[in-house]
């Protein structure tokens, strides 16, 4: 795990690679993904189904056989554990009162002229969630994707997920059961963004994709993305940890391990003016490394992703940590809100000793779904209003227009739109 101090020589160079922590090199998968879409929108379930054989190694034999069946879904959710369906239930409550808070509103408004100027606001029709199926199942990803789409009041929700040799986990059965979902295929990577984006026989086409994936995922979201909306590009998890001396050492070393041990591409850092306690926790990193299932994909993100920076001051450790934007951001100092008017760029902020980042993955409330790679700069967390689009309305009285019409007119007339001009002087008494 790399240790560097802003003190030496070579820290800007170093730093500079941890910056580009997130670059996904897309150029070399862009072809084949252009040839998947390319198939999926001429051969649609034809070329899904070859896909599949090729891609999950089982063959469907019928149109039919890429649907989950919904009875499948209730029989997963039947046979949980009475402890485990309590915690869904209790992480669904929570997230959806999260974010029935982040509904916008439609609004109307009269001025005295009896002029009216709103904003309507409606959700799409169909969603998309793409679930990821490979290397590891998340039904918190289903919680998290389906849920803001509920709430937005989405009128049908499709869900793909890639099942390998045919098997599908049933706790993400059991979430999709407890979501209501009613359409779900069982379908991945590229060919299942495409297959949602453009529709095929068997697979409606919806109007937003979002969901996390990987490189070849990313691309099809980015290729697709006009023809429909998506949430974002999202890339290796991560997390950043601003710690003063009084954080906890193994806290802070078993917390970097829970981004790294997502996969090899994931990075975790520390920043912290405290030089004591960055050994401390390096030091630990790799005590806890050892007890970890899976610790062969976390050793090789902590030591090729892993970085502790040792910084003069606390102000320069959060100028540093801005200029990551990481998507998880941990403050672990003795009064982490008073550092919180200072932190401009973040997914998600986890306040305090008792706030590891796990618990915003599953049942805190927010939603888990975070920009990554610097991309929290200018993109939001996965919410309500990714599913929801606004209207706006206007509505003229005739004093209304007669305010306002000649500036409306001479602004048209400026840009040399006569027929905008016309539209609006014919309205004006006396001046057709």
């Amino acid at each position: 795990m790399l240790l560097i101090k802003t003190t030496d020589s070579d820290f800007k160079e170093k730093f500079e690679e941890i910056l580009g922590r997130g670059a996904m090199d897309m150029e070399h998968v862009a072809s084949i993904v252009g040839g998947i879409i390319k198939e999926i929108r001429s051969e649609g379930n034809g070329a899904l189904k070859r896909h599949i054989e090729k891609f999950d190694r089982w063959k469907p034999e019928s149109d039919a056989d890429l649907m989950v069946d919904p009875a499948e879904m209730k029989k997963a959710y039947e046979a949980l554990d009475s402890r485990l369906r309590d915690a869904l239930h209790l992480a669904y409550e929570r997230i959806a009162r999260y974010h029935e808070k982040q509904m916008p509103k439609s609004w109307i408004d009269f001025d005295e002229a009896g002029n009216v100027l709103g904003q309507k606001v409606t959700p799409v029709e169909r969603a998309g969630l793409y679930i990821p199926g490979g290397k590891a199942a998340y039904p918190s990803s289903l919680l998290m994707n389906a849920i803001p789409a509920i709430v937005a009041g989405v009128g049908e929700i499709v869900v793909a997920t890639p099942t390998p040799e045919n098997e599908i986990n049933h706790l993400v059965l059991a979430a999709a059961h407890l979501c209501g979902v009613k359409k779900m295929f069982k379908m991945g990577g590229a060919s299942a963004i495409a297959a949602m984006a453009y529709g095929t026989e068997t697979v409606p086409k919806v109007d937003v994709i979002t969901g996390p994936g990987n490189i070849f995922v990313a691309t099809a979201k980015k290729m697709v993305y006009g023809d429909v909306n998506i949430d974002m590009i999202a890339g290796p998890s991560e997390i950043g940890i601003l710690a003063d001396g009084s954080a906890i050492p193994d806290y802070l070393a078993i917390d970097l391990l829970s981004q790294a041990e997502h996969d090899e591409m994931a990075s975790s850092i520390l920043i912290t003016p405290d030089a004591e306690l960055a050994e401390a926790v390096r030091e630990l990193v790799y005590v806890e490394l050892a007890k970890l299932e899976r610790q062969a994909i976390a050793r090789k993100s902590i030591e090729e992703r892993g970085a502790v920076i040792v910084t003069e001051t606390m102000e320069e450790a959060i100028g540093l940590m801005n200029r990551i934007a990481p998507e998880h951001l941990e403050v672990m100092t003795a009064n982490p809100f008073e550092l919180l008017p200072k932190i401009k760029h973040a997914g998600a902020i986890f306040m305090g000793q008792f706030t590891p980042e796990p618990i915003g993955d599953y049942i805190a409330g927010p939603n888990h779904t975070l920009p990554t790679g610097g991309t929290a700069k200018f993109y939001s967390p996965l919410n309500v209003e990714n599913f929801l689009k606004k209207s706006s309305i206007i509505s003229m009285s005739e004093e209304g227009i007669e305010a306002i019409g000649d500036a409306c007119a001479l602004l048209a007339r400026t840009e040399g739109l006569t027929a905008h001009e016309r539209s609006v002087l014919v309205r004006l008494d006396g001046k057709q």
